[in-house]
């Protein structure tokens, strides 16, 4: 048996050393120094090849809005037509849409069905990624990330643990926010459970 097993893992091996030669080989226009920056010496060559081959996704992927992932695009109507049932009922179906394109939607628990909806309008929808078609990687899009509003204080004021808060009280002046909690409890797919 154990002769057996040793035939069969030197040709594994091999395959391995192979598929590692030719994708950095058809990585090596894209090299960078982001690629050195990795230390993959104590990875399995396997887990190597992995990552060399999501890397090469990553780089020749096309970078189109989010809503041309879709085919049909995904093109809402604007929530100002809409009831609250019916935002709440396009809502949940684009959020499972969305997840199903690898797009996880963090931290939204802050906003109400109708600021979430208006949210993939007009901030995730018509912005500009790249579509990888991997069903392992995901895209996480942190709905705490707005221009309108201090990010951190939303962040710290309902999503931050208590370990989290008292380290940026420890390097940080200023006021921390009250712990809240959030209005608008989701299970979306693909978060974190908390």
């Amino acid at each position: 048996m154990d002769t057996f097993c040793n035939t069969v893992r030197p040709i594994d091996d091999v395959e391995e050393l192979i598929r590692n030669a030719e994708l950095r080989t058809e990585l090596e226009p894209y090299y960078d120094e982001a690629i050195s920056r990795v230390n993959v010496q104590s990875w399995p060559l396997e887990s190597v090849n992995d990552f060399l081959a999501s890397m090469l996704d990553w780089e020749r992927a096309p970078e189109l809005p989010i809503r041309d992932w879709f085919n049909p695009p995904l093109n809402l109507p604007p929530a100002s037509l809409l009831s609250e049932s019916q935002v709440s009922e396009i809502l949940a179906d684009v959020v499972n849409r969305l997840f199903d394109k690898g797009i996880i939607l963090d931290y939204a628990d802050h906003l109400s069905d109708r600021e979430l909806y208006q949210m993939i309008v007009k901030d995730i929808l018509p912005i500009r990624e790249k579509k990888i078609d991997n069903p392992s990687l995901y895209h996480h899009w942190d709905c705490c990330n707005r221009s309108d509003i201090d990010n951190e204080e939303l962040w710290l004021m309902y999503y931050a643990s208590e370990e989290d808060r008292d380290l940026w009280q420890e390097t940080h002046e200023g006021q921390l926010p009250p712990k809240l909690t959030p209005p608008c409890r989701r299970h979306l797919p693909g978060c974190a459970m908390d």
